[in-house]
């Protein structure tokens, strides 16, 4: 659950309970420029949407490998925790501390550097602290792509994209984040640096140690740069907006898309009626792609480069669906604009939730054959015993990520909507457990999702994260109280 706050980490004042001595300590040993004390760290001290808000002894904001490395040498010898950070964009406030009297956040965001970008190898080195967006223009202008693709990617940072292994749209051609990752550079709890950096696609040497600290998130060390694989850039893009009968529908769609378009595919998404609601309300100048109304929409990207023609692919796959009744009525984009025109309504969705106030944000995984029975079941079950409430349901079809979330009416206390919220979680999550799906399908575990995490861990899984990471990080000082609940003693 991505919840925001009311049952998440209690809210804390900026700054308490801040050890002035450990603050002189840090300015000591790292100097003035790379530590934060104060009001300044407010803004590293609450979560993305807003719902949270806590606070640190100081952060610190490291300009290099070596700066990292020192400062996580100079908290330890304190005995003080450390809680990595990048765009701090997360859902799962796993990078916002949770004990403002012995957590410092270490943010990388001034280490934004590409160490190399090699056209001929398809591969980039880029520090922790890059945006996203950022990166991504620097590859686009060297003539080539990167997929990762995300709503906050105008915000978020290299380094919790890997070690969170997001998502996104495009997974279902290129993979989650770890399947673009070549090597890495990770500074480890006592200080020293892991050099795992390379461009070799093919490296059978032994266990694959890059793999511990992607989607780890920064509980077995902080990440400070990434090699990644790049790809050719897709010269043509097809994107359409369908209307269909029902869900179901859309998996019987996607099957046949599958069929007919390969791998050329780089987006399917579902989305419910609302959908085009909510995202008027955040961005009221969008214009109506259709103007008639459907039970359930996927939004269809295809793209390519070379000899394919892609428009033609896509109106040839339409015909024959809209023949065999799969698909009621469709708008194909003319124009890079008309298609951004058509994925604003999928992210302006998330922004019109938001305006509508606190409310369940879900990020769980079935199986693709499952995903259509998941969504009525769950929904059903909470509209049964919360009629009050608005279901939202929406996601990726290619990989089976359902993004169910429940909006409480407006005019309710704080209590009354905590109240909701947590029996719908509780609703879901029992669906969930019956179709043997993830509470997590990208947006990780973090402080937010660990009691579920927990309590469903089967025991060899348990016995083995713990003894990594009391191999790997034995004072338990790399961002505490996230993902993991083991300590020394365990």
């Amino acid at each position: 659950m991505e919840l925001g706050g009311l049952d998440a980490v209690g809210d804390a004042p900026i700054g308490a309970g801040v050890n002035d001595a450990h603050v002189a300590a840090l300015r000591a040993k790292l100097g003035d420029d790379l530590v934060l004390s104060g009001p300044d760290v407010e803004r590293y001290c609450r979560d993305w949407h807003g719902d949270v808000t806590t606070g640190a002894v100081a952060v610190i904001r490291p300009r290099s490998t070596d700066d990292v490395s020192a400062a996580v040498k100079a908290i330890a010898a304190l005995g003080l925790d450390i809680v990595p950070q990048g765009g701090n964009t997360g859902l799962v406030l796993g990078a916002t501390p949770d004990d403002a009297s012995r957590q410092v956040v270490i943010s990388l965001e001034r280490m934004t550097a590409i160490r190399s970008l090699d056209v001929d190898d398809f591969s980039a080195v880029v520090e922790a602290g890059i945006v996203l967006s950022e990166f991504k223009d620097k590859v686009e202008a060297a003539g080539l792509y990167f997929p990762l693709a995300l709503g906050a990617q105008g915000s978020c940072r290299i380094g919790g994209n890997v070690s969170t292994n997001a998502g996104g749209i495009n997974v279902l051609r290129y993979g989650m984040t770890r399947e673009l990752v070549l090597g890495l550079e990770v500074v480890l709890p006592d200080g020293s640096v892991f050099e795992g950096l390379s461009s070799l696609r093919k490296d059978n040497r032994g266990i694959d140690l890059k793999q511990l600290f992607i989607g780890a998130e920064g509980t077995l060390g902080i990440i400070t740069a990434v090699s990644f694989k790049l790809m050719p850039p897709a010269e043509q893009v097809a994107t359409a907006l369908l209307g269909l009968n029902a869900l179901s529908d859309a998996i019987a769609l996607y099957r046949r898309a599958r069929r007919d378009c390969c791998d050329l595919m780089s987006a399917f998404e579902f989305m419910p009626p609302v959908a085009f609601t909510l995202a008027r309300e955040a961005m009221p100048d969008l214009a109506m792609p259709m103007s008639g109304d459907y039970p359930a929409y996927v939004l269809m990207e295809i793209s390519g480069s070379g000899l394919v023609d892609i428009e033609d692919l896509m109106q040839r796959f339409l015909q024959g669906v809209m023949e065999d009744g799969l698909v009621l009525d469709g708008v194909v984009a003319g124009s890079r604009a008309q298609a951004r025109n058509l994925w604003l309504f999928r992210e302006g969705m998330n922004e019109g939730q938001a305006k509508r106030g606190p409310h369940l944000r879900t990020d769980v995984s079935v199986p693709l054959s499952k995903l259509a029975d998941f969504v009525l079941e769950a929904e059903a079950a909470v509209m049964e015993a919360l009629p009050d409430c608005l279901c939202v349901s929406y996601g990726h079809v290619g990989d089976g990520n359902v993004h169910l979330n429940v909006l409480p009416p407006s005019g309710l206390t704080r209590e009354e909507t905590a109240q909701r919220i947590y029996r719908a979680k509780g609703l879901i999550n029992a669906v969930l457990l019956r179709f043997h799906g993830s509470i997590s399908a990208e947006h990780g575990i973090g402080r937010l999702k660990k009691p579920e995490f927990m309590a469903h861990l089967p025991e060899a899984q348990s016995r083995l994260l713990g003894a990594i990471k009391r191999a790997v990080d034995p004072n338990i000082i790399m961002n505490p109280g996230c993902q993991l609940n083991f300590t020394t003693d365990s």
